[in-house]
């Protein structure tokens, strides 16, 4: 008998495989993922396998030189940014440029969602990096992983309103009828899954690391949160980042639930959340290049 996870995965996977024009990744991203965990690889050899895409070369360069990492010179070419910023951060900024132009091109999104769906990843993407500095245990690495957690957190949303758009209105018309349920539970009584488990989905297709994969996928749920960190952190940081936005000039009222263990997961105090939003904010401040990438504009 099959247990429920196994029928999500069931459900999940024969939609999904109906979708003939998933967003794949740029073939230097998909050569990047298979060297550049490899302890022997070198930034000359990862600065090597970049530079063969123009396109993705200026991206990353663009980031690089952004006032979001303040670097006082220019950077010219992308091992010159490995060296600077560390292979951790260029891995991340190769994610982030290519998701954004995988997503970018798709005309069926509309242009007020895509703005308000990438500023929302961005900065859920820039708190959890924010957390990350905050535990005690965390390190570079983690600060970076986190990040591009963060930035991909949501992309099942993405996803569900491109590629399977009269579910997506099904959804839609329930969330105005049923004011009270959460989000993902009125995603799950439609589709039988989540746009976790769909985000998830697609970043196992794009080979990205099991521990993203994972975060993606348990993001909203209280049972991975005392043995995944990085779910934690996302779980926290889209939290603290619904905490930060306006719409329309007004808060909105989350529509999915928070655990407040999660502090006590990440080993971390509640008083800290007013000092984690002001980086928040000075972070963002300095966003624009990111976000005019993730509406195509750059």
């Amino acid at each position: 008998m099959q247990t429920t996870a196994e029928t999500t995965e069931k459900k999940l996977k024969i939609i999904v495989d109906k979708i003939h024009n998933l967003p794949t990744p740029p073939i230097v991203f998909t050569q990047i993922t298979k060297v550049i965990n490899n302890p022997d690889t070198s930034a000359y050899e990862i600065g090597g396998i970049i530079a063969e895409d123009p396109a993705l070369t200026a991206k990353v360069l663009k980031l690089t030189n952004s006032s979001f990492y303040g670097i006082p010179r220019t950077i010219t070419n992308v091992k010159q940014a490995i060296v600077i910023l560390g292979l951790d951060a260029i891995k991340s900024l190769v994610i982030s440029a290519s998701v954004f132009d995988a997503f970018s091109k798709n005309k069926a999104l509309d242009t007020e969602y895509l703005e308000n769906f990438w500023r929302h990843s961005l900065s859920v993407a820039f708190m959890a990096k924010i957390i990350s500095r905050f535990r005690k245990t965390s390190n570079l690495q983690e600060a970076e992983i986190a990040f591009s957690g963060g930035l991909l957190h949501d992309i099942g949303k993405l996803i569900l309103i491109s590629h399977l758009p009269d579910e997506y209105l099904k959804i839609k018309a329930l969330q105005e009828k049923e004011s009270s349920m959460s989000e993902i539970d009125i995603e799950s009584s439609v589709l039988q899954f989540n746009h976790a488990h769909l985000g998830s989905y697609m970043a196992g297709k794009w080979n990205l690391p099991e521990e993203i994969c994972d975060a993606i996928m348990n993001h909203h749920s209280k049972k991975a949160l005392p043995n995944g960190i990085l779910a934690a952190v996302i779980h926290l940081a889209d939290y603290l980042a619904h905490k930060n936005e306006l719409y329309d000039g007004k808060k909105i009222e989350r529509k999915n639930p928070f655990y407040e263990s999660v502090w006590t997961t990440l080993g971390m105090d509640i008083s800290s959340t007013d000092q984690m939003l002001e980086m928040l904010r000075s972070e963002y401040a300095k966003a624009e290049t990111f976000l005019k990438m993730a509406q195509g504009m750059s």
